[in-house]
């Protein structure tokens, strides 16, 4: 096997890998082996009817799908390991050539978490909030005292990290959120019994123009998760299991107690219970 690395300007990274003709005859032999097993032919019982028959009368392009089935997994992990990438996203895959007696080829496209440069980020946050501090002689007390609403401090904070701190996001990353939002927006308006032209319609909006937004919105909300990701990192912050466990019990519900018990559902809380603590240390800045 054979692979290159890609690293594009927006944050992709595409791995082109060449698998060799014996490697995809192996496994080619492998599938149609235990399809021969599972195919009824008249004038033979099931599983007994010869190969070069059985091969005949298939689809091949169905029995090569099957191959790619064994083989991509195989071949993605050792070009990750041969190029030693920390991919977080599935890989987008892309059947380049695949032709018989011939070696084929796949491209996979994925991407590494990005690198947040954080800067000066506290000195800012806590300089965005000095005015509000200030207290200027004759002016009404109750002006003095008047402070931001929670959800207010936490919006100031946050647009002042996205200012502040430098990263990218990968393109692969921004287009998939946007079509979790696009689908969301879809069931939404199914709801509604809308169409979403017709939605679109009575808001006075385009297709493009709601993409557009939502890959704005998209974006923000990556930068600041890998940025509060990064701060924690700073910042050394652990979640316990026991810290887990805890959440878990405070949840009156059993049902959905024994819901959250699965390693997927541990896991997300862990994250919350970080970005939590780290909100909390960035609020007390102020």
């Amino acid at each position: 096997m054979i692979s290159a690395l890609n690293r594009l300007p927006n944050g992709n990274i595409e791995l082109t890998i060449t698998i060799p003709w014996k490697k995809v005859k192996t496994a080619y032999e492998k599938v149609l082996d235990k399809v021969v097993k599972e195919t009824e032919i008249k004038g033979f019982r099931k599983g007994k009817a010869p190969k070069k028959l059985v091969e005949e009368k298939l689809n091949k392009a169905t029995l090569y799908e099957e191959v790619l089935k064994i083989l991509v997994p195989e071949v993605y992990t050792q070009a990750v390991k041969e190029h030693k990438i920390r991919p977080i996203f599935p890989p987008q895959l892309k059947l380049i050539s695949a032709q018989d007696g011939k070696d084929w080829q796949i491209q996979a496209t994925t991407c590494e978490p990005p690198e947040v440069k954080l800067g000066k980020y506290k000195e800012e946050i806590k300089g965005a909030f000095a005015a509000q501090k200030i207290w200027v002689p004759g002016k009404n007390k109750k002006q003095k005292e008047n402070k931001a609403t929670e959800e207010e401090k936490l919006g100031k904070i946050f647009k002042t990290l996205l200012e502040t701190c430098q990263l990218q996001i990968p393109e692969i990353l921004i287009e998939d959120e946007v079509k979790r939002m696009l689908a969301r927006l879809i069931d939404q308006t199914a709801k509604l019994g809308l169409t979403v032209e017709e939605y679109l319609t009575s808001q006075n909006k385009t297709v493009d123009q709601i993409r557009a937004a939502y890959r704005q919105q998209a974006e923000e909300l990556l930068r600041l998760e890998f940025i509060l990701s990064a701060i924690a990192d700073e910042q050394k912050i652990q979640v316990t299991d026991k810290e887990v466990e805890e959440m878990i019990r405070t949840v009156p519900d059993e049902k959905t107690r024994k819901e959250l018990q699965t390693f997927e559902q541990k896991l997300y809380l862990r994250h919350l219970l970080r970005k939590r603590r780290v909100i909390d240390n960035l609020t007390s800045l102020v």
